[in-house]
């Protein structure tokens, strides 16, 4: 067995040993910036928006800070004398805690200087955070279970990572109001330029729009309804109206930068992305959606549909199916998407079928407040509008008028309060269908008018709206097609002879 000799006569020694590294660290700053809190406690409030006792390498210094900023908190004076008694007896080589202490304020730095050690004392935990997280990452690649999936790891990793990286941020704060004015008045500038005047992203429904002013960057919108009123018709014919309108120019670095329209994500926790692209192809070619899963259509549906098929080649529309995702795997998945591909607008259908934290246990009211909560989180963070999609409990159905109001919202207390617009969904032709009286009766040609009245009408009624009016607006619904559509007014049509 030569390989296995070749083996043996392998000589470790002959291995040039890996230098021993230590983490990442500061001692010196450090001290200079305790010393600076114990002689001024103002020093304090120039880093404690960002800065946390666990920043700190040396937990003597991390115990320091925490308590001076316990007193500094309780309008108490931090300085060494008031600091001693709290933090007990440390092996500091033969110095004594009131005698370092006594030398930290000794050789303390300015106040002026006290944020730019702040910030070197947090980048440098930053990076031994990035250390631990890379060695977990190797540590569970190695030692996975076998039920374990190389996807949930790199979900998990993502999930640190984006933990280190909204905890380790240290902007934000009070800004001037000046700058604040600065870019309320570039978005109004941007609106005058854009197609349709709108200051947020144009949904391609024309009435929607004028109500809404389209939708607004780190909004969450909900749209809800009960089965069968075409909330999903409704998203579908939004992002891809969003998507399809899409135009971009390149920015002076080489990225690119949304002039209108914009990059689409679908999460489909509920269809798969062939019955979702079938009802855009249905919408787009003007085809019942029915007929084109039949196959039952003309030469010249087919010619449509692959005409629509392969105009939607081309634009910039995402889709995930998966199902039973959690909201920490959704989050990762549209970070990613915005990082690879950009992201304007993300849609997900539908609200009550993700998932929350593995461990919970407190019901599922928790569990969606959680969801709901990080949906907005989400769309601050990434500065998009979320649209989520929302059942509606069973007691519409209950009551004489259909119509629903916020009340109506499954765990309705916190997908109210997290979202900036609600929106409802109604057909009052769906329930009209369904009581059909016996012909020939008074009740059939009253019925007859009232669906005369209703067909291909559907309503979507604004119920909450952070930045404008509520109310109702009218649309185009054609059932077959799946397809909501601008709805012809009598003061928009042209003038009869």
């Amino acid at each position: 067995m030569p390989a296995l000799d070749q083996f043996e006569r392998f000589d470790v020694a002959a291995v040039p040993e890996k230098p021993y590294r230590l983490a990442p660290h500061n001692i010196e700053a450090e001290q200079a910036l305790l010393g600076a809190v114990l002689v001024n406690n103002d020093a304090f409030d120039r880093v404690s928006d960002f800065l946390r006792p666990e920043h700190f390498s040396e937990e003597l210094h991390r115990r320091i800070f925490d308590v001076a900023g316990q007193l500094i908190r309780a309008g108490k004076l931090a300085s060494p004398i008031t600091l001693k008694t709290f933090l007990g007896d440390h092996d500091l080589g033969g110095v004594t805690v009131p005698q370092y202490l006594a030398r930290l304020a000794a050789e303390a730095t300015s106040v002026i200087n006290a944020e730019n050690y702040g910030r070197t004392i947090h980048d440098l935990a930053v990076r031994r955070d990035l250390i631990l997280i890379g060695e977990d990452i190797v540590n569970a690649a190695y030692d996975s279970p076998v039920d374990a999936s190389p996807r949930e790891q790199i979900e998990e990793a993502e999930r640190k990572l984006y933990s280190v990286a909204e905890f380790g941020r240290y902007e934000g704060g009070f800004q001037r109001f000046s700058d604040a004015l600065t870019v309320a008045v570039d978005m109004a500038a941007k609106a005058f330029e854009r197609d349709g005047r709108l200051s947020g992203i144009a949904t391609g429904l024309v009435d929607l729009d004028r109500h809404m002013g389209g939708l607004q960057a780190s909004d969450l919108v909900i749209v809800a309804g009960r089965p069968g009123m075409g909330k999903t018709a409704l998203a579908t014919n939004i992002a891809f109206n969003i998507a399809r309108a899409y135009e971009f120019k390149n920015r002076p670095d080489g990225s690119a930068e949304t002039t209108n329209g914009g990059v689409v994500g679908f999460f489909s926790l509920e269809m798969s992305a062939e019955q979702l692209a079938t009802r855009v192809i249905a919408e787009q070619a003007a085809v019942a959606s029915n007929k084109i899963r039949r196959g039952d259509i003309t030469e010249a549906e087919f010619h449509r549909i692959a005409e629509a098929a392969r105009e939607m080649q081309s634009i910039p529309f995402h889709i995930d199916q998966t199902g039973g995702l959690s909201i920490a795997q959704l989050t990762a998945r549209a970070r990613r998407l915005k990082r690879q591909r950009g992201l304007d607008v993300l849609v997900i259908d539908y609200l009550q079928l993700l998932g929350g934290s593995k461990n919970r246990s407190d019901g599922r009211v928790q569990e969606v407040t959680e969801i709901t909560t990080g949906l907005k989180a989400l769309a601050k963070e990434l500065n998009v509008p979320v649209v989520a999609l929302s059942q509606l409990s069973r007691q519409v159905e209950s009551r004489d008028d259909k119509r629903p109001q916020l009340s109506d919202l499954r765990e309705s207390g916190s997908i109210e309060q997290d979202a900036d617009v609600v929106m409802f969904v109604f057909r009052e032709e769906y329930y009209l269908k369904n009581k059909q009286p016996r012909e020939g009766t008074e009740e059939f040609v009253q019925w007859q008018t009232d669906m005369e009245r209703v067909h291909g009408r559907a309503e979507v009624i604004i119920g909450k709206q952070r930045h404008g009016p509520t109310g109702t607006v009218e649309l185009a619904f054609e059932a077959e097609m799946t397809r909501f559509s601008n709805l012809a007014r009598e003061d928009a049509l042209p003038e009869r002879m």
